[in-house]
């Protein structure tokens, strides 16, 4: 997932906001230079001014104008402006990859040919590059809704702790 070997990474505001709420915004100290599109930036500022002073190499940048075929999928997927101007830069700067953990950007990001990860990727990421332990990551998920706002469907967060759980 290293931003050099992809192009830049390109992150919304959600998986900056719940990686820090869950005190692990700096598991995304070694994917490379992250650009925060200035709509994401402000919202991160407004919700989780400390995701912003984590120390991660994050890039604030401006998207420009809006593409109409973005616009039209914004508008059909009532996507926000942070959301716009992620899919905006990361087709800017060709990124073959997109943080976001909203399902309507996922949707928006997949038809426009991006790849797409969220919070819960980036913590299992954690488990691949031995960053973080199976049962820590599993403690992080069982932690999820109380600590953190993500919302995540309660099946699908016991899926993702019975994967954790098979980790060392």
């Amino acid at each position: 997932m290293a931003a050099t070997e992809r192009g830049p990474l390109v992150c919304d505001a959600g998986p900056l906001i719940h990686l820090d709420e869950l005190g692990c915004v700096g598991l995304l100290d070694d994917v490379g230079e992250i650009l925060v599109p200035v709509a994401v930036w402000r919202e991160v500022e407004q919700h989780r001014l400390g995701a912003l002073r984590a120390g991660i190499p994050l890039r604030q940048i401006g998207a420009g104008a809006i593409p109409p075929d973005i616009n039209v999928l914004a508008h059909a997927l009532n996507l926000h402006a942070g959301e716009r101007e992620a899919l905006c830069v990361a087709r800017q700067y060709q990124s073959k990859l997109l943080l976001t953990d909203d399902t309507a950007a996922r949707l928006a990001a997949g038809s426009l040919g991006i790849s797409v990860h969220g919070t819960i990727g980036i913590l299992f990421r954690a488990i691949r590059t031995a960053r973080k332990s199976g049962p820590e990551i599993t403690a992080l998920l069982r932690s999820l809704p109380a600590a953190s706002t993500l919302d995540v469907r309660r099946s699908l967060l016991d899926e993702f702790i019975r994967q954790a759980e098979q980790w060392p």
